[in-house]
């Protein structure tokens, strides 16, 4: 599923948040950080305000087969048999991770405004169901 901005969504689980407790205000803080934790039900249902697509790192392999496979293509026409054949093999030996690369799909986090007026940053798009 993807969302998108001013789409309805519904909590799919039920979550625990778990952390220490900060004020938003410019109120000065206290000594002590009060630690607490949050169980929101599932079923809460809200509205997405941003969404986040956050690209996976590319291994040195994956780049290294893009800059060849940039190479054979741009150049390839242009070079002596013998140079094009082993570039076109390094470029077969690398085709396994940029095919794996292309399978793993983008890590997209949401913004979404409760109904019951929590906000969740940065929770995983899988967290959500659409109304």
């Amino acid at each position: 599923m993807t969302l998108s901005v001013g789409r309805r969504v519904r909590l799919a689980a039920e979550l625990r948040l778990a952390g220490t407790v900060t004020s938003t205000e410019d109120v000065p803080a206290e000594s002590g950080v009060a630690g607490t934790s949050v169980s929101l039900a599932a079923g809460i249902e809200g509205t997405v305000e941003r969404v986040d697509e956050h690209h996976r790192r590319q291994s040195h392999e994956v780049r290294e087969y893009l800059r060849l496979k940039s190479l054979l293509d741009d150049f390839g026409h242009q070079m002596p048999p013998e140079s094009r054949r082993q570039l076109q093999e390094q470029v077969s030996a690398l085709e396994e991770h940029w095919v794996a690369h292309q399978r793993r799909m983008l890590r997209v986090t949401v913004r979404v405004r409760l109904d019951n007026g929590f906000v969740l940053d940065d929770a995983p798009e899988e967290a959500f169901a659409s109304v």
